[in-house]
């Protein structure tokens, strides 16, 4: 049995004429999680379709060492019972019909809609059509599960919910794997490994060790890194809003050029004096006014060396 069950080699990816992504290097590991994620229009669910055998890659390859199963974005339910939902998936896949039920059965008592087996798939609120689209999943056994955003389209409670249940059940020593996500939180919380696609290109990393020192500058800006203090060398300290911290005795100064009222505070823009970059920090209501000088000290961020784009 292949510790790596799916990978993907110099692959290039499109969609019609449009090349999204080149040279794409990937592996995924039994017992390993893999969150991938991307702009809008960056080719996420293009790269996953195409690992999973369901789009022709536009050059180089894609390595099977075992059983891959997909479950794209929309639960795409048919209209029957929620358990028959899951046999017919396992009938697809091969399962002998003795083993079925039990299977179908299993997977959904995982996810916590064993109760609703019997209910027609249609009366399912959003929430419990992804749980079943992911026993679903599950439920095949597959060397490797790719998932396009299961946690889309769901309000914030019920995806926490789920995000929850999510993180111990998506990890099995004997499978491998990839999620697309849409935000950083889902991908601190699910994976071993981030895999980023960005301009055409796929950067991939330890979670923690991608997410909080990024390579490059275009890399640190998608994740979040959204001031920049310039440094006389040509190189950069790239920072989140919480590495920015108001202090009357702080070392840098600039003053508010924007205000972004937040639940629990105000998220400010500040220019810095001497044309030395922009940053933005959160404060407490009701924050300083617009063109008022603030101090501030650096805590963390990442610096990004000149020419690192």
């Amino acid at each position: 049995m292949s510790a790596v069950p799916l990978a993907a080699r110099e692959l290039a990816i499109a969609r019609g004429s449009r090349t999204l992504a080149q040279g794409v290097e990937l592996e995924l590991r039994r017992g390993e999680v893999v969150a991938l994620l991307g702009p809008n229009g960056a080719g996420k669910s293009t790269l996953l379709a195409t690992l999973a055998g369901l789009l022709e890659p536009a050059a180089g390859r894609v390595e099977r060492g075992g059983r891959v199963a997909a479950a794209l974005q929309a639960p795409a339910l048919a209209r029957r019972s929620v358990r028959a939902n899951v046999e017919a998936a396992l009938a697809w896949w091969g399962v002998p019909r003795d083993q079925r039920r039990e299977r179908a059965l299993t997977a959904l008592r995982a996810l916590r809609v064993e109760q609703l087996a019997e209910r027609p798939a249609a009366a399912l609120s959003g929430g419990e059509a992804r749980r079943v689209h992911l026993a679903r999943g599950l439920a095949l056994q597959p060397d490797a599960l790719l998932l396009d955003e299961p946690f889309a389209g769901l309000d914030a409670p019920t995806r926490a919910e789920l995000l929850h249940d999510a993180s111990t059940l998506l990890r099995a020593p004997e499978r491998a794997t990839l999620l697309v996500v849409h935000d950083r939180a889902e991908a601190w919380a699910l994976a071993d490994r981030v895999a980023v696609l960005l301009d055409g290109e796929l950067v991939s990393g330890p979670t923690a060790e991608l997410l909080e020192q990024p390579p490059t500058a275009a890399l640190a800006g998608f994740l979040g890194f959204s001031g920049e203090l310039r440094e006389a060398d040509g190189a950069s300290v790239r920072l989140r809003p919480g590495h920015v911290v108001a202090d009357p005795a702080g070392p840098l100064a600039g003053r508010v050029t924007h205000r972004i009222p937040e639940e629990d505070g105000l998220l400010c823009e500040l220019e810095l004096e001497d044309e030395r970059g922009l940053l933005q920090l959160r404060l407490p209501h009701p924050g300083p006014a617009a063109g008022e000088l603030v101090r501030v000290r650096i805590d963390g961020g990442v610096r990004i060396a000149a020419g690192a784009r």
